[in-house]
């Protein structure tokens, strides 16, 4: 053999076992990884690094459906998940831990100890402690229907009345603990009751029904609807002073205790959701659909109605009139000062309230 062929024959069996130890290799190299990886999740622990990033306590996706006061310095706000909001004077915000994800639909205080809130799947809880903790009521009466409780009114110290789907009219006269009907079930929706100084109650609800009762619940007298419409809401000056608001721009008026109704001129058709007697200012003021809001002389005669902001039209079903201004809770939540809107800061983080300029609309006398 010459040197050449030699030298090729241990060229080439260099390169097979190059080979051979190369596929040896790389067989070998996926078993190796899965063995490490093996090994990392038996008996290596991840430390966890930074802090628990915390959501804001108001949050784009949160819609509002009820507002009290229950002291100077503060308000709350009631609405989806089952969140009660605290807003401090100085624009610090605290969420309630309620203990219920149920959505609240309203609430309301007695004094700055005494609450109660109800809303979705017949939940009802309060509180004796000034919010820190609630506690659901267990006497509470259902349907084998539907438990929906759209609105609270408060009457004497303990008293208040709840209202909502088939027919629920309940009265609690020990500060929410214990509930029971005024009236039977029955498949209509109240939205509304209203306390009148005489002692009277007279609630409202849908396809435009009105019903009174003079001896606190215990019999009924129905009032023939002047609309058909559903009714959302309703609110008495006096004995005999009262207004009633609903779907379609509906606003109707009594002077004689809710016996009679006369639906009053309004230059809109968009669906008002709630009014209020503002006795500061001496008006009527409601809020609805589309960022609407309704002001009425304290006669009642005569009404107006606008958009709070040209540029937002948002729903609200509460209004709270107060020394600074009228709460309007909804879709969104803030004040509004007859000419100006004030909304809660962008990105739902009210460290303050933002003043907008922006263009309001003109005000129209009907």
């Amino acid at each position: 053999m010459s040197k050449s062929s030699a030298s090729q024959t241990a060229v080439a069996a260099i390169g097979r076992s190059t080979a051979n130890w190369s596929k040896w290799v790389m067989s070998v190299v996926p078993w190796l990884i899965i063995g490490g990886l093996l090994w990392a999740g038996l008996f290596i622990k991840p430390a966890p690094v930074g802090s628990t990033v915390q959501p804001p306590v108001l949050e784009r996706r949160d819609y509002f459906y009820g507002v009290a006061r229950p002291a100077d310095d503060r308000i709350w706000f009631a609405g989806s998940n089952g969140k009660i909001v605290s807003i401090a004077k100085d624009g610090r915000t605290e969420r309630l831990a309620t203990g219920t994800d149920s959505t609240l639909q309203d609430l309301a205080t007695w004094d700055d100890q005494h609450s109660v809130a109800v809303g979705n799947d017949g939940v009802v809880i309060y509180s004796v402690d000034g919010g820190r903790t609630w506690q659901k009521s267990e006497s509470v009466p259902r349907s084998q229907v539907a438990n929906k409780f759209t609105r609270l009114r408060l009457g004497g110290a303990g008293t208040a009345f709840a209202v909502g789907e088939m027919g629920a009219l309940l009265q609690t006269k020990d500060a929410g603990k214990t509930w029971h009907r005024l009236r039977p079930e029955e498949d209509v929706a109240w939205n509304d009751v209203a306390i009148l100084p005489d002692g009277r109650l007279l609630v409202v609800g849908e396809f435009g029904r009105i019903s009174v009762s003079n001896d606190g619940g215990g019999a009924w007298a129905d009032i023939s609807p002047p609309v058909p419409t559903s009714l959302m809401a309703v609110a008495f000056k006096d004995a005999k002073l009262g207004v009633a608001v609903g779907l379609e721009g509906v606003v109707l008026v009594t002077r004689d205790g809710g016996q009679h109704w006369e639906r009053m001129s309004v230059d809109t058709h968009d669906h008002i959701f709630d009014i209020a007697w503002d006795e500061r200012r001496q008006q009527w003021v409601g809020g609805g659909s589309l960022g609407r809001w309704v002001t009425g002389s304290p006669a009642a005669e005569n009404w107006r109605t606008g958009r709070l902001d040209a540029t937002d039209l948002s729903w609200h079903t509460r209004v709270l009139p107060t020394d600074q201004g009228t709460w309007f809770i909804g879709a969104n939540i803030g004040q509004w000062e007859n000419t100006r809107w004030r909304p809660l800061g962008a990105g739902w983080q009210p460290e303050f309230l933002i003043s907008l300029p922006a263009p309001v609309e003109k005000s129209k006398q009907p």
